[in-house]
Formats: structure tokens, C-alpha cells, sequence
């Protein structure tokens, strides 16, 4: 009999629903204090996973969760480029407007 690999599940921030690694995005901040989407997951740095849509990407930046995982104040500017590389991921365009603050 083989043995039954164990799948890691993770936590999103924004919805909170409990899903395998690879059904959700990383979110990186770097040691040089980048802030990225992480697609393979091994990126160094401190991470944060939310599910693939803009939905959960603005529940947890407006209760300031994905800040506070990360360890570091987040900029508009950081916001930004993370909505576009989901947007790029997702294959959608981002949605109008800013994301909430």
C-alpha cells in the first residue's frame, strides 16, 4: 500500500475559506521590501494567500489584514501592482476604480 501524500491547505485572508496551497495566490513582501504576487509559492520573504479574485484582494486589504500579514504599511502604489499582476494571473482586467483604504 502507498503512502497518502498530504496536501498542505492554507488560509485565505480576505474570505477566510481553507483551501489547498495551489487553489490559492501568494502575496510576498520581500527582504528588500518588495510587495508581489508569488506564483510558485517559494518566493523568500513573508506571505500572505488569498483566493484568485479581486474580491478577496479588496476584503483584505480594507480590514487591513494583508498589511498586517505582511508585516509592513502598504502603499496605493503597492495595492496597485499587486491588482495588476492578479489581473494578469486571473487572465481579467482589474476593476475600476481604487481599491479601499
Amino acid at each position: 500500500m502507498g503512502k497518502v501524500k498530504k496536501i498542505p491547505i492554507r488560509t485565505c485572508i480576505g474570505c477566510g475559506t481553507k483551501r489547498p496551497k495551489k487553489e490559492l495566490l501568494r502575496v510576498v513582501r520581500s527582504p528588500d521590501l518588495v510587495i508581489a504576487v508569488d506564483r510558485t509559492g517559494k518566493r523568500s520573504g513573508r506571505g500572505a494567500y488569498i483566493c484568485p479574485n479581486f474580491e478577496c484582494l479588496e476584503r483584505a486589504n480594507h480590514k487591513n489584514r494583508l498589511a498586517g500579514a505582511l508585516e509592513t504599511e502598504l502603499t496605493p502604489e503597492n495595492l496597485a501592482e499587486v491588482k495588476e499582476q492578479l489581473a494578469g494571473i486571473i487572465n481579467a482586467p482589474p476593476p475600476p476604480g481604487r481599491i479601499h483604504r
